[in-house]
């Protein structure tokens, strides 16, 4: 029988909960101050919510709040409830913030510096979101989930997925703001990848040094689901020998590993790297 390790503490998750309304709010502000005023969309189920609310007049929020719910319940199953839930929350977030920003006018009506610092500022919004385990936007998790069957990375599937969406708006708001577009998708994906540390890949390795390897190992493959490998090592300046856990992983992981491994040993040493591919074993069916 396994040791109980402890779980995310109280203030621990409210802080979590605190940042995510936060990158909620940031990018809601994006949108409707920069690129809703400008007819520029993003990638993803934000820019297929921004084109059905340009066709049809509905609700921003209630849009991308109905078309992220079947990825949500689709990956719950697969990446867990807690990235679900907290999710959820920042979905929720952004869909109730977005319409309260209606009253105030657009920060520019300049397309270029619109596409720019609206697409800036929804990076560092989703980047926030993603930091403190939750996500905005359900493509991703379908590429989680196709990746276990067909031979394809979840990179590869999103950007499928945005050429679908790009091409969808060269036909419905013209091809200059399709271009447009483009680029703000572009903007907001290097955002997001220097608010979330490093978030080039969707595949990352992790390796861990602790005194304590045994328990961190235990708790990464009991909360994280994932399978650990240890290897053995020597300290530069004591000598002595000890274990070290390798462990490959998701982006939309990155934040729920750092928890457990800081609750487990407050003290251990984490290296976070981007790993170009991830082949065999049972990486994909390890999702959780």
């Amino acid at each position: 029988m396994g040791k109980q390790h402890k779980k995310e503490s109280v203030g621990s998750i409210i802080f979590r909960f605190i940042m995510m309304l936060i990158g909620a709010t940031i990018a809601a502000i994006a949108l409707e101050l920069f690129l809703i005023p400008n007819t520029i969309i993003d990638g993803g189920i934000i820019g297929i919510s921004l084109l059905t609310n340009n066709l049809t007049g509905l609700n921003f929020g209630i849009l991308i709040f109905i078309f992220n719910l079947p990825f949500l319940f689709a990956g719950y199953k697969f990446i867990g409830k807690s990235f679900v839930i907290s999710s959820l929350f920042s979905i929720v977030a952004l869909a109730l913030i977005e319409p309260a920003l209606h009253s105030f006018a657009p920060a520019t009506n300049d397309t270029l510096l619109a596409t720019v610092f609206g697409g800036l500022i929804l990076g560092v919004g989703v980047g926030i979101v993603i930091r403190n385990g939750g996500a905005l936007d359900g493509t991703e998790i379908l590429g989680i989930l196709l990746t276990r069957k067909f031979p394809f990375s979840v990179g590869e599937f999103v950007m499928f997925f945005n050429i679908f969406i790009f091409g969808w708006a060269g036909f419905v708001l013209g091809w200059e703001q399709a271009m447009y577009s483009i680029i703000t998708y572009f903007i907001a994906s290097k955002a997001i990848d220097l608010v979330g540390q490093g978030l080039t890949g969707d595949t990352k390795a992790a390796i861990i040094v602790s005194d304590n390897y045994e328990e961190v190992g235990e708790a990464i493959q009991e909360r994280l689901g994932r399978m650990i490998t240890k290897l053995y090592g020597k300290g530069g300046f004591r000598e002595n020998d000890k274990e070290v856990i390798y462990v490959v992983l998701t982006r939309l992981e990155i934040a729920k590993l750092k928890s457990i491994v800081h609750e487990t040993d407050s003290k251990a040493f984490i290296t976070i790297m981007d790993a170009q591919e991830a082949h065999g074993g049972k990486f994909k069916n390890a999702i959780h």
